[in-house]
């Protein structure tokens, strides 16, 4: 059973373009990741907020995932991350055409 992550925090920049060039060697290396099959970044300027929703193949994966992205954004000097983890409905996802791999 597939599940997804979703990672939220404020973030103060940069946004758009700027984001994609700051952040794509970190965009590559969890490609590398155990379990991991996509994400999707996101980010809100007008609300100073950034994140996104992974998918991993295991809970476990995930919980693992986390507790190193967690780490990681707080050496960024992020301590109010917000995260929950969900298991995915294959069967609805796919008829709403929902990304399972």
């Amino acid at each position: 059973m597939a599940y997804v992550l979703q990672v939220d925090f404020k973030h103060e920049g940069p946004f758009g373009d700027e984001m994609a060039a700051a952040f794509s060697d970190l965009a590559k290396s969890i490609n590398d990741e155990k379990g991991f099959m996509w994400k999707i970044w996101t980010e809100n300027k007008e609300t100073n907020e950034a994140g996104g929703i992974y998918m991993f193949e295991t809970k476990t994966d995930a919980e693992n995932y986390l507790t190193m992205h967690i780490k990681r954004l707080n050496g960024f000097g992020i301590t109010n991350a917000h995260a929950k983890l969900f298991e995915i409905n294959e069967a609805l996802t796919a008829i709403t055409h929902g990304p399972l791999h």
